[in-house]
């Protein structure tokens, strides 16, 4: 495996699912982790784990990123304590079912709040940084909901529909200062999202992607040279969608 010695990542929903395996394949690859995600017991064991496995620097950062007007002063305090990254991987969000008919305003933003505006945060609190290093990587999970209409997850695909819009801005914008951005469009993965009380769906996970399947994926893109850049990159199940 290509390593990256010296290099700091900063993920998002850390603690389970997606974020948990990624952060265990980016300390593997020798990146020093920055661990967002709510709760903090969780981020202390994979913190613990990580020192178990690699000698890179892991650092929990407990916050809430459904909390819009306090995301970027809580990223910026992460960054003075971690110091400047060279990727950030925004992996933090949650599902939704529901029809659009019904669903009430106050779900709806807080949809929208979590998996776009919190994204919109961090990558704004991120890139001073990077355009002082004229360098850097934005990765942003979205999901095939993205492309794909299902029934009951409007609010859903909407919601990844607009990470996709801005990591295209932000990627037209930011590529001039050496700044390059990835969409992850991942199928069903098999994660604690479908245990949410936000969420009610039946389906057989074991067909699902694995987030470790997933998190090599990302990683795979981190490790990129830098004349290079994957823009959109979908995963899907071997059985197809759900």
């Amino acid at each position: 495996m290509n390593i990256a010695p010296n290099r700091r990542a900063l993920i998002t929903g850390a603690s389970t699912g997606i974020g948990r395996s990624t952060a265990l394949a980016f300390a593997k690859a020798g990146f020093d982790v920055a661990l967002v995600s709510r709760s903090a017991d969780k981020l202390q064991t994979l913190v613990d784990e990580i020192g178990a496995i690699a000698t890179v620097k892991a650092l929990s950062f407990p916050m809430d990123l459904s909390v819009i007007d306090q995301v970027k002063i809580n990223i910026s305090e992460l960054l003075e304590q971690f110091g400047p990254v060279d990727v950030l991987i925004n992996n933090a969000g949650m599902g939704y079912t529901g029809e659009l008919k019904a669903m009430p305003l106050e779900d709806w933003c807080q949809v929208i709040n979590l998996n776009v505006t919190s994204v919109f945060q961090c990558i704004q609190s991120v890139l001073p940084g990077m355009r002082t290093h004229n360098s850097g990587m934005i990765i942003n999970v979205a999901s095939v909901a993205a492309r794909q209409a299902f029934p009951e997850w409007g609010a859903y695909g909407i919601s990844k529909a607009a990470v996709v819009a801005l990591s295209k801005a932000i990627s037209v914008e930011e590529r001039g200062h050496g700044i390059r951005v990835v969409t992850i469009l991942p199928g069903a993965v098999n994660t604690p999202l479908w245990d949410t009380d936000t969420v009610q769906a039946d389906f057989d996970r074991s067909g699902m992607l694995t987030p470790d399947l997933v998190a090599n994926a990302i990683l795979q893109t981190a490790l990129l040279p830098p004349g290079a850049v994957v823009e959109e990159l979908t995963i899907m199940p071997s059985g197809g969608a759900l």
